[in-house]
């Protein structure tokens, strides 16, 4: 996927540059310190995802108003301060191949930054004008919290089944996916009400199905990519006790030995038994499982676009449905 993002772009290409003006003018602050830390994070080269959902699902959707900028730029803002937060709770000293803001500048300013770019995203919210934009964002916050307290409460849990996995990564990840996709194609219905809820839905369907499957990606990452491409350490999901779906397949096919040792490392953390983990996790086929149901979600998220009508938009989100299982970062 790192090598065709710019491609990802190319439909909405003048919609992406206004979002990353929109971006920069809400960063300013009287406080020096939050925007220092906010244009860094901002600025640290994520392929922007989910604002430009929101972007191509207006427009497959025939949209041609402008609100979709800042609901884009708003949602940025919201991934952003959850990473912010993220790094945080998670004592991360890498992402996307560089220092974090809390390694940088520490734990206090980074997560006041994320709760300022926050309550920044609900300003803006509340100038998009919609209604139920705003109930679809304001629950999707509520999920997004609750998923992270979820993977929290379930670090060193290795009786933890894939569907409770799945409930997981929805909430931590697939959720923000859902609603920027979900929020895009309902700021298009509310211009033009030939649009059908069933539309609509598809579009919200897709988003979920596309947050599963990069999620899915990611967990597989950290157990078959490298620092250098991911711009993150292998192995951070073991060292943190994370039982991640490459894991809990190990765990379900593994010998009772195979079991017990996945079992202890999930239980211990660290980063001791790395080695001997890869290899069960390789050799149970947990690798090769954990891409299947990435495969699986991607392929859900194309039949979603059925429902679409047949533009350059929608085969940009074909794209990336496709692209989001073949990443490599």
């Amino acid at each position: 996927m790192q090598a065709d993002a710019s491609t990802l772009h190319a439909a909405v290409a003048d919609d992406f540059a206004a979002v990353d003006r929109t971006i920069l003018a809400q960063l300013e602050s009287r406080v020096p310190l939050v925007q220092t830390i906010g244009q860094y994070i901002i600025q640290s080269g994520g392929k922007r995802l989910r604002p430009v959902l929101v972007l191509l699902a207006a427009r497959a959707l025939g949209y041609q108003g402008e609100q979709h900028v800042s609901l884009a730029a708003l949602i940025e803002f919201m991934h952003t301060s959850t990473l912010l937060h993220d790094d945080v709770v998670d004592e991360s000293s890498l992402r996307r191949g560089r220092s974090t803001a809390n390694d940088t500048w520490g734990n206090a300013p980074s997560v006041l930054v994320g709760d300022f770019l926050y309550s920044r995203s609900f300003q803006m919210m509340v100038e998009v004008g919609s209604m139920e934009v705003m109930a679809i964002l304001s629950a999707a916050t509520c999920t997004i919290a609750e998923g992270e307290v979820l993977q929290l409460t379930n670090i060193g849990n290795a009786d933890i089944d894939e569907a409770a996995y799945f409930e997981t990564i929805h909430g931590k990840t697939a959720m923000l996916f859902e609603a920027a996709a979900h929020a895009g194609a309902v700021l298009a219905k509310e211009a033009d009400a030939a649009i059908t809820p069933a539309q609509v839905s598809a579009l919200q369907n897709y988003g979920r199905y596309l947050g599963l499957a990069f999620q899915l990606i990611d967990d597989l990452l950290d157990y078959q990519g490298d620092a250098k491409t991911m711009g993150k350490n292998v192995g951070d999901d073991l060292a943190e006790g994370k039982p991640t779906l490459p894991l809990i397949r190990a765990m379900q096919v593994g010998s009772p030995a195979q079991a017990s040792l996945v079992r202890g490392a999930i239980e211990k953390g660290g980063l001791e038994q790395l080695d001997e983990v890869l290899e069960v996790v390789r050799a149970t086929g947990g690798l090769d499982y954990t891409r299947s149901r990435a495969q699986e979600m991607a392929d859900n998220a194309l039949v979603e676009l059925e429902a679409l009508p047949d533009n350059e938009f929608r085969a940009s989100l074909e794209r990336i449905a496709l692209l989001s299982v073949g990443r490599q970062a």
